[in-house]
């Protein structure tokens, strides 16, 4: 079984809901949600949040969190993460932010660093990817290491 359709049955039988925050992954972790039938009884939708503006005025990230960390960092995807959840009243969130490349890293952040959070009620869990695969590689794999995460959060 994939791992978005385990989690579509666990979020369904606990009667959670579930939205995102997405900017590296594009959407693509609401696409795999999407992709499981009946995923609209516990998915209630996705931001999209490519620019900070967005980041900001829709997932209530910090202007002071952004400035200090940065949109490629811990900080940033627990408040997006959060911010999803507000905004889309839901009990669980699933956010990432990162450098999918070719280009855009840095010394500190190289391409391939990619953050990811997953929230459950009062209680948010990072991890960061890091390795450049290639930019398609690299967000498939950030989709599913999101997807892993949120799973074994559950359990």
């Amino acid at each position: 079984m994939k791992t978005e359709e385990e989690l579509g049955k666990l979020l369904a039988s606990k009667k959670l809901t579930l939205s995102t925050a997405e900017s590296c992954t594009g959407g693509g972790i609401a696409a795999a949600i999407t992709s499981v039938a009946g995923s609209s009884a516990y998915f209630t939708g996705g931001i999209v949040a490519y620019s900070n503006e967005v980041k900001k005025d829709l997932l209530h990230v910090s202007p002071e969190t952004l400035e200090k960390y940065g949109a490629v960092s811990r900080e940033t995807v627990m408040e997006m993460a959060a911010g999803a959840m507000k905004a889309m009243k839901t009990d669980c969130a699933i956010a990432t932010s990162g450098i999918a490349g070719p280009g855009g890293g840095s010394a500190e952040k190289p391409v391939g660093t990619i953050w990811i959070a997953v929230a459950y009620k009062n209680e948010i869990v990072t991890t960061m990817q890091t390795g450049d695969n290639g930019r398609q590689k690299n967000v498939q794999n950030a989709i599913q290491n999101a997807l892993d995460l949120l799973l074994e959060m559950l359990k």
